[in-house]
């Protein structure tokens, strides 16, 4: 980059670590892309994003920021409010599109009220129909708590009284914890950068399910980049991707994570408005497959800030 270049951004705050129980992955994140703003000779301070944050932020000097963090605290709009209030640009998603993509719960209430395709769901606490809601959901259920990422506090379960034993794990980790039918056909994902849905991406895994360990630590689960899907196929799953980026009001980059029913549907899960930026993370899988390599896809999403 030129030093003019360099002048466009000024001096960068790059936050991550932080609080939430996606600390371990933000400070993968962090390290990754920090690695590839100095590769860029852009002019950037690493800052572990601690309790004390909003008081030492200041005294930084900082142009704009760039959001490595992951989970509640930095993905879910209390963050971005705060750098709004400081009238420092950010990259990702605004106040509002990261507080909704964070709650899976009203997330899905949205999709579900203009008509996208997400699986039924019930909210579950301690008075449930354990019983009635496996029927409901057609005897296997994904139980997660509505606010976390990373697949932290979800497990499955085919008994009600399975149901009921996850629902008390998921909710040490949130209030809101929802059910939805076990979805059993393939997993994709797909990455957005600005106004462009990347090549989707086909998860494989040996595990139960696409869990925190599959996610960033097994070289046994497999991705394939560009996916199986037919041209039409491919087609239908970025337009269904970008339909709920931009109806959650995203903007910058993210990543819409799916799954296929029973009937070969394809069915959206979650938006990620901060998605992990490790050597397993699958927005630089794509971005390679749409000719970005990791430094180049920094520069995009710092640009994004502009």
């Amino acid at each position: 980059m030129t030093a003019s270049s360099m002048r466009k951004f000024g001096r960068v705050g790059l936050l991550y670590g932080g609080t939430s129980s996606e600390r371990e992955v933000s400070l993968m994140s962090g390290a990754a892309v920090h690695q590839a703003l100095q590769n860029l000779g852009v002019d950037v301070v690493l800052i572990d994003a601690q309790n004390d944050l909003l008081q030492t932020l200041p005294s930084h000097n900082l142009d704009r920021v760039f959001i490595a963090l992951h989970g509640p605290g930095g993905e879910d709009g209390t963050l971005q409010g705060a750098l709004e209030y400081l009238g420092l640009p950010y990259t990702g998603s605004g106040v509002l599109a990261s507080a909704l993509a964070m709650d899976k719960l009203r997330c899905k209430q949205m999709w579900q009220g203009i008509g996208l395709a997400t699986a039924e769901f019930s909210v579950l606490d301690s008075q449930s129909d354990w019983t009635g809601i496996m029927q409901c959901l057609g005897g296997k259920a994904m139980v997660k708590p509505a606010s976390e990422g990373s697949s932290i506090g979800m497990s499955r379960a085919e008994t009600p009284e399975q149901l009921k034993l996850a629902w008390k794990q998921a909710a040490e980790f949130d209030m809101t914890v929802i059910a939805e039918p076990l979805l059993e056909g393939a997993e994709y994902t797909v990455a957005i950068l600005g106004d462009q849905a990347l090549p989707s991406i086909r998860i494989h895994t040996d595990e139960v399910f696409y869990d925190y360990q599959a996610k960033y630590f097994s070289d046994a689960t497999q991705y394939q980049c560009p996916s199986d899907l037919s041209p039409e196929r491919e087609t239908e799953i970025r337009q269904l991707s970008m339909d709920a980026f931009n109806t959650v009001g995203c903007r910058g980059w993210g990543r819409v994570d799916l799954m296929v029913d029973s009937n070969d549907k394809f069915q959206l899960l979650e938006v990620n408005t901060s998605p992990g930026m490790t050597s397993h993370s699958l927005v630089p899988m794509a971005a390679k497959a749409a000719g970005l390599d990791f430094d180049q896809l920094v520069l995009a999403i710092l640009e994004e800030s502009l």
